[in-house]
């Protein structure tokens, strides 16, 4: 049913085992088991660009936030009109509500796919996948060594049932049936249950604890609108606590496989996020002192009066001069009549002054 799920999923760790095997020996467990390991860095690898969005994404709903609460403040009697201006509000600012579960949409059909391909090296006493998906119906131990699956040959199952890591099968689990553990019972012998939980334990420990400091780093880079916000307060509860409590009790009925996949995942989620939110900030931090250079370099210079660009400067006082130019007779003339007006009022003003002064003279003899 779900056949281009597993077919990828068979093809990408067939890849890796051949790799691993071909340094290590087919048959071992380690090799197994980081052909696992590196099929969930393959898919975090192809997803890591969708990851990139994912953090710009959350990092922008959040600057939006003001903006958010103010449409809901707005139009709280109108969701309609509320949700066409959400719509307008994401579109101006290039925001894709998609991306941000893009990333962790995608893990899913992988996480199943991984589960039902494991699972299906061991078909002994009936199996079937999560939900049902892929039964395989009952084998015996005979016929499930020698049935491919998938892409893998009958060798490659065989191969896969011989392989250990300190005595357990990674495709078994703590609560694996009796009846399915009679599959390796031809291929290093029937497991023992405490040789299991000693390497399974381990395994849900570190996968919880794993998925809570992931959990606490999200958290930590929120902003303080975000985290107040009552939906998202109960989100945060549920990835710090419920989440990798319930990676810790549900590991028995996982396989070592399973736990493998869980914890190398979060490996890659707890580096990739302080690289990218490290990268991020760098950017945002550039952009900030660029901004500030160009506010100094367009700011006036110490002592320096600031000018207004806006108002007009205030045209300079015009200065009379008198200016001579030269006659036709070679004698030197006002150059313009304001000049000349000018003297000669001065001179007949002179005139004037002096016939009174002398006047004045005459009374007095």
């Amino acid at each position: 049913m779900l056949d281009f799920i597993y077919y990828p999923v068979s093809w990408i760790l067939w890849f890796w085992h051949r790799v691993f095997g071909f340094a290590l020996g087919k048959d071992n467990g380690l090799a197994w088991a980081l052909a696992v390991v590196f099929l969930v860095f393959t898919l975090r690898l192809v997803l890591y660009w969708p990851f990139v969005k994912q953090v710009r994404t959350t990092r922008q709903m959040q600057e939006l936030q003001p903006q958010i609460k103010e449409l809901q403040r707005k139009y709280k009697n109108d969701r309609q009109k509320m949700a066409v201006e959400m719509q307008k509000l994401q579109k101006e600012h290039g925001f894709n509500p998609l991306m941000g579960c893009l990333p962790v949409l995608a893990q899913v059909p992988v996480f199943i796919g991984l589960y039902h391909v494991l699972r299906s090296f061991n078909r002994v006493g009936g199996m079937s996948g999560i939900g049902g998906f892929g039964s395989s119906g009952g084998m015996s131990a005979y016929q499930n060594a020698n049935t491919p699956n998938y892409v893998f040959n009958a060798d490659d199952v065989q191969s896969f049932l011989r392989a250990r890591i300190f005595g357990a099968p990674i495709s078994a689990a703590i609560t694996t049936p009796k009846s399915q553990l009679e599959a390796f019972a031809d291929y290093g012998g029937i497991p023992h249950v405490a040789s299991m939980a000693a390497v399974a334990i381990p395994l849900m420990l570190i996968a919880g604890l794993a998925t809570h400091f992931n959990a606490r780093a999200s958290v930590a880079r929120q902003s303080p609108e975000a985290a107040a916000n009552p939906q998202a307060a109960i989100m945060n509860k549920l990835a710090l606590w419920v989440f990798p409590l319930g990676v810790v009790v549900g590991g028995p009925f996982l396989p070592i496989a399973i736990l493998l996949y869980w914890v190398s995942n979060n490996i890659w989620t707890y580096a990739q996020q302080h690289l990218v939110f490290g990268r991020i900030e760098k950017e945002e931090e550039e952009k900030k002192q660029e901004a500030l250079q160009r506010r100094a370099a367009n700011a006036p210079k110490p002592g320096a009066k600031p000018v207004d660009p806006k108002k007009k400067p205030v045209d300079a006082p015009v200065v009379d001069a008198e200016v001579s130019e030269p006659s036709s007779n070679g004698t030197a003339k006002p150059a313009n009549k304001a000049a000349s007006a000018n003297r000669s009022g001065g001179q007949g003003n002179r005139k004037r002054s002096g016939n009174r002064g002398r006047a004045n003279q005459k009374r007095r003899r």
